[in-house]
């Protein structure tokens, strides 16, 4: 029970810090999210960025009819 919304948040957000940061996660390998992320982040730094960027998706909301033949 909270006694205050200043004391919710309060411990809320220290949970979600220990969340990330201190727990570790099995389907992370029993890394940490944050540990995790990290090691992401190195393994992206040694990548060859694309030569050139993706191609932007059509918008295919065009549902008029067309005469077929």
């Amino acid at each position: 029970m909270f006694f205050t919304v200043r004391q919710a948040r309060s411990i809320l957000a220290r949970w979600v810090d220990d969340y990330n940061t201190e727990r570790p996660h099995s389907s992370l390998g029993y890394a940490t999210p944050a540990a995790f992320v990290a090691g992401l982040e190195q393994q992206r730094a040694g990548l060859t960025p694309p030569v050139a960027s993706p191609a932007l998706m059509r918008d295919n909301t065009d549902r008029s009819l067309v005469a077929a033949g």
